[in-house]
């Protein structure tokens, strides 16, 4: 709780010593990029896709495309390092200009490869379905908006897709419940910050998903920055 505290107050004093010297940018070239990974979570519908319109009938919030699952992903974890660093710039009684360059000189990017789902078994409630194409796979379970498990190459059965049989499933490989990126700055101040401190917003901001639509599934969620 104290290291805490004290990486706020860091945090805070840096945000504050923006406002003296201005919003300040790296040279060219010499921006800083720090490294993170998440893992532990599991996977809500809107980190997979499927290019089965049935599919996404039957699981709204999929994603249609790759890059579209990888996109909404880089838009979440962005969106929420940005929300508590305008925490932090508010506790600092920043303007509101401020926080918004500041914000413009930090950029967010994912390394993920997101799950495809060509056909599904979706359980909402009481009701289960099987739907999308059943002669491919990887065929996804989706229980209560949440890919719990799918159906491997070896067990194409109707048996495989059927919830409640999970001697037939498989595993979510780990490859889809862990995430990499970087977070590259050009402001002169967050350039200088400690790698504690990038791991105290990444932290905050993976906290902070728990506490909204995605709570159970970043739940258990861990972060490690370099």
């Amino acid at each position: 709780m104290e290291t805490l505290l004290t990486t706020s107050l860091l945090i805070i004093t840096v945000l504050i010593m923006t406002t003296v010297w201005g919003c300040g940018v790296m040279p060219p070239g010499q921006e800083r990029t720090r490294n993170f990974t998440v893992s532990g979570f599991s996977l809500p519908v809107s980190m997979v896709y499927s290019g089965e319109t049935t599919v996404r009938i039957e699981a709204p919030g999929i994603a249609p495309t790759k890059e579209a699952a990888k996109g909404s992903i880089e838009r979440l974890v962005m969106q929420t390092v940005f929300d508590v660093l305008e925490q932090q710039g508010r506790s600092a009684l920043l303007s509101d200009a401020i926080i918004a360059t500041i914000l413009g000189q930090l950029r967010v990017q994912i390394n993920y490869d997101p799950l495809e789902c060509q056909g599904a078994t979706v359980s909402k409630g009481p009701e289960t379905r099987i739907t999308g194409n059943m002669m491919k796979v990887p065929h996804c379970i989706i229980i209560d908006g949440t890919v719990t498990a799918t159906c491997p190459v070896e067990n194409r059965q109707v048996m495989c897709m059927t919830i409640g049989m999970p001697m037939k499933t498989a595993a979510i490989s780990t490859n889809y419940t862990m995430l990499s990126g970087t977070l590259t700055t050009t402001n002169i101040i967050m350039a200088n910050w400690s790698r504690e401190m990038w791991q105290n917003i990444v932290n905050r901001a993976i906290r902070m998903l728990t506490s909204g639509p995605f709570a159970s599934n970043f739940f258990t969620a861990s972060v490690t920055v370099s």
